[in-house]
């Protein structure tokens, strides 16, 4: 039996992303203490029911703060020391370069981290995100450089840490299919009688929050029977929009805006294609979950996104930034509705076959000597 310390830097994720790979830690016999900032009681309780330990840790998922991070690495270095940990996973920007630090100078025999994503700073543009994307590649190379195995999400991701981070640490890059998706919580569901599309994420510029909204006001003035919902939260991310850009939008009656979602399940079942407009993901989990659900999906063809489509198979693939191809792909869908059922049909497939969480977790655990 091994005894694990899983950190993220958002607690609902421990649940939302992690649950199923906790469950199945806990499952092969495993002890998992689950770390992050400022869990609610509701995701405690959730992770007590999965068999975790739930220990909170100071930390801020954006800005560059030294006294905070210092902080963050002090509090997962006294952790460590205590707990004594035999495995420790980290996944997102700071708890794998300070979880990493930390289990190095803690001398903690196994260091995993997964990467989720790039993130913001390496889609931003200007010269202070290019000072920022250089200091963190910097970061990331002496963190990882004694990790055991590093996860990627996708191969774009893989190669450029390959180029700019690792060069040459061929061996520890593992490449897997998201973070999996509960094929069995996920599930098809009959699709609404009007025309509707769907955006899940935080509400961040780089989402392609803008071009969905410029296209569903072309759309909704040529069919304006044609619904668009957006669901998400408000975020301390510098590249999210604005409180009065929403409200502007919500007004307008370009989009309905359903708000920030604990159980997504019921927007998605009331969709009838699911649209994602991103720059840049891991692998987006609300695809994955729109296609469990069996929903069509219309998807950038960029790092992480290209992934989960088969381009007029189970959706279409756009380039990033253009709101008439757009515009296009949604238009393919209201002219030919036919097409919902049958990629959605393609979607549930796919998702079965490559996103299941079983099959993702079991590689993670593989590569870990935990299965």
């Amino acid at each position: 039996m091994a005894k694990i310390i899983i950190i993220g830097s958002y607690a609902p994720s421990l649940v939302n992303f992690r649950g199923d790979l906790i469950a199945c830690m806990i499952d092969c016999g495993n002890e998992v203490i689950a770390c992050a900032p400022d869990a609610s009681e509701e995701i405690v309780q959730e992770l007590d029911g999965l068999g975790a330990e739930y220990t909170n840790i100071p930390l801020s998922r954006t800005g560059l703060n030294l006294f905070n991070d210092i902080r963050t690495f002090a509090t997962l270095f006294i952790l460590f020391r205590k707990v004594r940990p035999d495995v420790v996973l980290a996944y997102t920007i700071k708890p794998v370069i300070y979880g990493s630090i930390a289990a190095k100078v803690a001398s903690i025999p196994a260091m995993y981290s997964m990467i989720t994503g790039l993130g913001n700073i390496f889609v931003a543009t200007g010269k202070k995100a290019k000072v920022i994307r250089f200091l963190v590649s910097i970061l990331y190379r002496f963190s990882l450089a004694t990790n055991r195995r590093i996860f990627f999400q996708n191969p774009d991701d893989l190669a450029e840490f390959r180029q700019r981070v690792l060069p040459g640490a061929t061996d520890k890059g593992v490449l897997i299919n998201g973070s999996g998706i509960n094929t069995s919580k996920f599930r098809v569901s009959e699709f609404p009688s009007t025309m509707r599309f769907l955006l899940i994420a935080r509400l961040l510029k780089d989402k392609g929050l803008f071009e969905y909204v410029r296209a569903a006001s072309i759309i909704k003035n040529k069919y304006p029977g044609v619904k668009f919902d957006l669901v998400g939260p408000l975020d301390e991310n510098p590249a999210c929009i604005s409180r009065a850009a929403l409200e502007e939008w919500i007004d307008s009656g370009v989009i309905g805006y359903l708000g920030e979602l604990d159980d997504v399940r019921i927007a998605i079942a009331n969709a009838s294609v699911y649209v994602l407009p991103s720059y840049r993901e891991g692998t987006p989990r609300t695809v994955l979950e729109a296609m469990a659900m069996g929903r069509p999906i219309i998807t950038t063809d960029a790092p992480g996104c290209r992934e989960t489509v088969v381009d007029g198979e189970n959706g279409f693939l756009v380039p990033t930034k253009s709101v008439d191809k757009l515009v296009g792909a949604m238009e393919k869908f209201i002219l030919n509705p036919k097409l919902i059922a049958s990629m959605g049909k393609r979607s549930r497939e796919i998702a079965e076959d490559k996103y299941d969480a079983h099959k993702v977790n079991q590689v993670i655990l593989e590569n870990m000597g935990l299965s």
